[in-house]
């Protein structure tokens, strides 16, 4: 794994069981990304792409070959273990936003730093701060009923780099939102690709990908294709 790898991926395989039956979603995947990336993995429904994020993620763990995350072989960790990468590695954006819909968007943002062990006044500061950089300074006592819905997904993205993780992972993050909302939430992503934050995001939707600098295509649990370009938008 070279210095500049975030991410390597080797002979990644997952195979559900489900009763007597094996379903593979993820076959033999080989795939490095370096720090400060932003690519999109792209695929229709089946192709593995959500597995695939799930593996990134550590939300899953492959049924053989390995992955390192940041210098470590996070493939054979336990629950506890991957919890912990979670936490401290990855920040999620969901199409769904996630959000506790009974807590403010700043009791939202800080969340992760609650599992982390960070204290109250730190939480508070630390999570200001990320609503300020996505543009929410003035929402922190809003609850997710009280905001429109890109203002949520603002919100998602702030609670995914209040850790300052080394990865975010944004899972269909403009599925829910009309193409006024989905360019500001697309804009937003490209200035922190700008920070030179490593970013991956899953979409089916090609004008979307074309954000990125780089697509990733599966198809049945390939990789087809691992095209760089320069992005559209």
């Amino acid at each position: 794994m070279s210095a500049s790898n975030l991410i390597r991926l080797q002979g990644i395989h997952k195979t559900y069981r489900i009763g007597v039956l094996e379903v593979p979603a993820v076959r033999g995947v080989d795939l490095d990304v370096d720090h400060g990336e932003y690519l999109a993995i792209m695929g229709s429904s089946g192709s593995g792409k959500s597995t695939l994020m799930n593996l990134i993620g550590c939300l899953d763990t492959p049924t053989a070959g390995t992955y390192e995350l940041d210098g470590r072989d996070v493939s054979k960790l336990d629950e506890d273990d991957l919890a912990a990468v979670r936490n401290r590695q990855v920040g999620f954006v969901f199409q769904t936003f996630n959000l506790l819909p009974r807590s403010t968007a700043l009791q939202n943002v800080e969340l992760p730093l609650v599992y982390a062990g960070c204290n109250a006044t730190e939480r508070r500061d630390r999570a200001a701060r990320a609503l300020e950089r996505v543009g929410l300074a003035d929402r922190t006592h809003h609850k997710p009923n009280e905001l429109s819905g890109g203002q949520r997904q603002r919100v998602a993205i702030a609670r995914a780099l209040v850790t300052e993780p080394a990865l975010i992972l944004a899972d269909e993050p403009t599925g829910n939102l009309d193409s006024l909302t989905s360019r500001e939430i697309m804009a937003l992503l490209g200035e922190l690709d700008q920070d030179g934050r490593t970013i991956i995001l899953v979409t089916h939707e090609p004008d979307i990908a074309a954000y990125t600098r780089r697509i990733i295509r599966l198809h049945d649990g390939r990789v087809i294709a691992d095209e760089s370009h320069e992005p559209t938008h």
